[in-house]
C-alpha cells in the first residue's frame, strides 16, 4: 500500500512537491532564463570607470537582433525541411506561407529598430566606439548563416565579404557550420526544384513555354505591322527599333544560352525550367491551384527587399555615425563596404523581381486548354503542383510541388 502524504517527516511530501512542481512548469523568469539574459550586457565603459549611458543601447540592440536572427533562421530550416520533399501536402503549402510571412513580419521588425539606435549621436557612439574594436556586425555568425541559407552564393558576394576565415578563423565550429550551410541546399535551390515541377511546363502537355513564345511573337509583329503604317518615319523608326530592343530581352528568356550566359554572369540566378514555373504561375496567379504557389512568390521577393531596406538603413546609419571614409570596426572599409551589398548580387530572388520585365497584356497570355484549366481549378489534398493523382490519370494536384 502506498504512503499518504505527510509521512516520513514530510520528506515525501516534499518530494512529491518538487515533482508536482515540475509537472505544473516553471516561473516566468526560469522559464524565459532571465537571469542570464538580462545579465549579459557588459559595458566596458563602466569598467573603465568612464562609463558611456548609450552603450547600454547598443548593446541591447544588437543584442535583439541576434535573438531574432536566431528565429528566422529557425524558421528558415523549418521551411527547408518541408520544401525538401518530393510531394508538399497542401496543408504543409499553409504552413510554408505562414511562416513566411512570419520572417516578413520580424524583418519588418528590424527595419523599423535602425531608428532606436539613431537616437545616439555620433559623438556618443565615439564615447565608447574604441571599446569595440576589433569587434564587427561583419562577424556576426547567425547572419552570414541566414545570407547562405537562404541562398547567398559566395561567388555574388563584394570580395570582402567572401572570404569568412579570417574572422573565425579560430572557432572551428563556426567554420564548420558556415560550410554546411553553403553545402546544404538553400531556400533558393529547393524553391527552384519546386518551380522546375510545376504542372503545364511538359512538352507533351500544356508545353506553356512554347505557347507563351508563340504569343509574345504574336505581339511584336502586330507592333511592327502598327509601326510600319506610321507616316512620320521618325515615329516609323523608333518604334521600330523600340520592338526591336523588346524581341533582343525576351531573347533573353527564350534562349537557353543567353539564359545560362547571364546565371554565369551572376545577373540571374534561377534554371531555366525554374524561371518558366515562376512565370507561367504569375501569368495564371488567379486559378485556384496557383493562387498560394503565387503568395509563396511574392513572400520569397518582400524577404529579399526588406534584407535589403534593413542593410540600406543600417549603411545611412554607419554614415552618420562614422562618416564616409573612416574604416569600419572591424577593419572593413566601413560605409564603403555595407553601401556594396545593396547591389542586386545579394538578392536571392532576383529572378522573380524581374519577371514583370517579360510580363505580356492580359489578352495575349495564352489561354488555357480545358484539361489544363481543370487541373488548375480542382483542389485535391494530395500532392504537389506537378505531382499525379492517382484516381484521375496524372492531374497534377494543389498547383504546389
Amino acid at each position: 500500500m502506498s504512503c499518504p502524504i505527510g509521512n516520513s517527516n514530510g520528506q515525501d511530501a516534499a518530494q512529491q512537491g518538487e515533482v508536482l512542481g515540475a509537472e505544473v512548469g516553471m516561473l516566468y523568469g526560469e522559464y524565459l532564463q532571465l537571469d542570464k539574459i538580462l545579465s549579459s550586457q557588459r559595458m566596458l565603459s563602466h569598467s573603465d570607470k568612464h562609463p558611456v549611458h548609450d552603450e547600454h543601447l547598443f548593446i541591447v540592440t544588437h543584442q535583439a537582433y541576434e535573438l531574432w536572427f536566431k528565429q528566422i533562421i529557425f524558421e528558415v530550416d523549418s521551411i527547408r525541411d518541408l520544401f525538401d520533399e518530393e510531394l508538399i501536402k497542401e496543408s504543409n503549402t499553409l504552413e510554408i506561407l505562414k511562416r513566411l510571412n512570419r520572417i516578413t513580419l520580424i524583418l519588418n521588425l528590424l527595419v523599423d529598430q535602425v531608428p532606436i539606435l539613431e537616437t545616439m549621436t555620433p559623438l556618443d557612439f565615439m564615447d565608447f566606439r574604441d571599446y569595440l574594436s576589433p569587434a564587427s556586425g561583419f562577424q556576426s555568425l547567425q547572419f552570414r548563416l541566414l545570407e547562405n541559407k537562404l541562398g547567398v552564393k559566395t561567388e555574388h558576394r563584394v570580395r570582402y565579404n567572401q572570404n569568412y576565415s579570417h574572422v573565425f578563423g579560430t572557432d572551428a565550429e563556426a567554420i564548420e557550420a558556415l560550410q554546411r550551410s553553403e553545402q546544404d541546399p538553400s531556400l533558393s535551390d529547393l524553391v527552384q526544384r519546386w518551380l522546375e515541377r510545376t504542372p503545364g511546363l511538359e512538352k507533351d502537355g500544356f508545353d506553356f513555354w512554347d505557347k507563351f513564345q508563340a504569343s509574345v511573337e504574336k505581339l511584336l509583329k502586330e507592333k511592327e505591322e502598327q509601326a510600319n503604317n506610321e507616316e512620320s518615319e521618325y515615329l516609323k523608326n523608333y518604334r521600330l527599333m523600340d520592338i526591336q530592343k523588346r524581341r533582343d530581352v525576351y531573347k533573353t528568356i527564350f534562349d537557353p544560352k543567353v539564359h545560362e550566359a547571364l546565371v554565369a554572369r551572376g545577373e540571374r540566378r534561377f534554371t531555366y525550367k525554374a524561371l518558366q514555373g515562376a512565370m507561367m504561375i504569375s501569368f495564371y496567379r488567379d486559378e485556384p491551384r496557383f493562387s498560394q504557389p503565387h503568395q509563396l512568390l511574392q513572400l520569397l521577393m518582400d524577404i529579399d527587399s526588406l534584407i535589403t531596406k534593413w542593410r540600406y538603413n543600417h549603411v545611412i546609419m554607419v554614415q552618420r555615425m562614422i562618416g564616409s571614409q573612416q574604416l569600419g570596426t572591424g577593419g572593413s572599409s566601413g560605409y564603403q563596404y555595407l553601401r556594396s551589398t545593396l547591389s542586386d548580387r545579394y538578392k536571392v530572388f532576383i529572378d522573380l523581381f524581374n519577371l514583370s520585365t517579360f510580363l505580356i497584356p492580359r489578352h495575349y497570355i495564352p489561354e488555357l486548354t480545358l484539361e489544363m484549366k481543370n487541373t488548375l481549378t480542382h483542389s485535391k489534398s494530395a500532392k504537389t503542383s506537378e505531382c499525379i493523382d492517382e484516381e484521375e490519370n496524372n492531374a497534377a494536384s494543389n498547383g504546389l510541388k
